[in-house]
């Protein structure tokens, strides 16, 4: 496993931060390390009001944008098919060795956040 995190980022402070470890269906887009953009769903495996972490296939780098649509369960949101929609930067990235191996980024949200119903 190889670990990369920002300099700013202060693992003792994001373990003490209150959140909430719930799995959710996500569409994650953004640019690959390469520039190329893509589009991938996944699973959020954690959230807290200042960020996030999951996994994700395609390789991204520190410092990057990222824009998060989160399916919100139906109890939460009443019955509706709404979605949590919020951007934020890379901060850290554990990537496991092999060719095809996922990664698990965090992302520190820099934007508020919009609910929006599909319709």
């Amino acid at each position: 496993m190889s670990y990369e995190s920002s300099d700013n980022f202060n693992v003792n402070d994001a373990l003490k931060e209150q959140g909430f470890n719930l799995s959710l269906p996500t569409l994650v887009e953004g640019e690959e390390e390469s520039g190329k953009a893509f589009r991938e769903k996944t699973v959020l495996s954690y959230i807290s009001h200042h960020g996030s972490s999951f996994w994700l296939t395609n390789p991204v780098a520190l410092g990057s944008d990222l824009k998060l649509i989160i399916d919100l369960p139906p109890k939460l949101a009443d019955k509706k098919d709404l979605k949590l929609i919020i951007k934020g930067k890379v901060i850290f990235v554990e990537a496991l060795k092999g060719k095809n191996s996922k990664q698990r980024v965090s992302l520190k949200f820099s934007s508020k956040y919009i609910i929006d119903s599909q319709k």
